[in-house]
């Protein structure tokens, strides 16, 4: 049996469009879950098969939430925390990427090599070492040791590189030739230019700061210094007593800035995604 082309490429397009809607239930499934089993009663969340749309919502599992920790406290520190790392990060990040596209100078190749591969060393086998120089820079369990370790970034440095390496460098001569240095030619040319790829880079800081969990953990001891996602462990209750039900409220409400964050700057995340494509 033979088919023909447009037989071949409609079988084509509908295999696609099932393996992405397979893909998203596979992606959403989990968060459906969370969100369906927060507005359930304890003795109603594991039933089997799972009730994915709850008929009689309970909405008291968000009320034992502010109830059972200080939720407004640790989402201020996760504020300050994610904030001050997002700012540092894209200026750190922005510059070091400007530096490694756009100036000479003798090793960059190298240097940026062993930078690059700083990346594929995983935080536990660095932890020690940088929970020891924070504490003797003075700021253990302090906010602030969350941020100053996380200043700079190997995966930014490469991100705003690639995205400066694609500028045409001949801007950046005829400025230098009109006696800007290269400071000015990157704060009056480039940066200006590179806003998709700042505002991506910002974005993917937020969502994977703002819920960092494994940091916090090692740094951290007053509960008053606690950030968002290590301030929910106290919604569990001794030895896991505690309901799964408003466990779940507690991370739907961590969730909300990160969801809100995206929709309202999705234009810029995939503009600064897709803009290596377009070119």
């Amino acid at each position: 049996m033979t088919y023909s082309t447009g037989t071949l490429a409609r079988i084509g397009r509908i295999v696609g469009i099932l393996v992405l809607v397979l893909a998203a239930m596979v992606a959403l499934g989990p968060l459906l879950w969370t969100v369906t089993t927060s507005l359930r009663t304890p003795a109603e969340a594991f039933s089997n098969p799972p009730q994915w749309i709850p008929l009689h919502p309970d909405f008291s599992n968000y009320s034992a939430v502010f109830d059972r920790i200080p939720i407004g406290r640790f989402f201020f520190n996760s504020v300050i925390v994610t904030g001050l790392i997002v700012i540092g990060q894209t200026i750190t990040c922005t510059l070091s990427g400007y530096a490694f596209a756009m100036i000479d100078f003798p090793g960059r190749s190298v240097i940026f090599g062993i930078f690059l591969a700083t990346m594929m060393v995983p935080l536990q086998t660095i932890i020690i070492p940088v929970f020891v120089i924070i504490r003797y820079l003075g700021l253990s369990d302090s906010p602030l040791s969350l941020v100053v370790s996380a200043l700079g970034s190997a995966f930014g440095t490469f991100l705003m590189r690639q995205y400066f390496m694609q500028m045409p460098k001949e801007l950046g001569e005829a400025a230098r030739i009109d006696g800007a240095g290269h400071f000015h030619t990157f704060l009056l040319i480039y940066a200006k230019m590179a806003g998709p790829a700042i505002a991506t880079l910002a974005i993917l800081n937020f969502s994977g700061f703002w819920a960092e969990f494994y940091r916090p953990l090692i740094f951290l001891q007053t509960q008053d210094n606690f950030t968002l996602p290590l301030g929910l462990v106290g919604l569990q209750g001794n030895l896991g007593t505690g309901s799964i039900s408003v466990v779940l409220a507690g991370v739907v409400l961590a969730i909300l800035p990160s969801v809100v964050l995206f929709i309202f700057a999705q234009r810029y995340f995939i503009a600064g995604i897709t803009a290596g494509a377009s070119r």
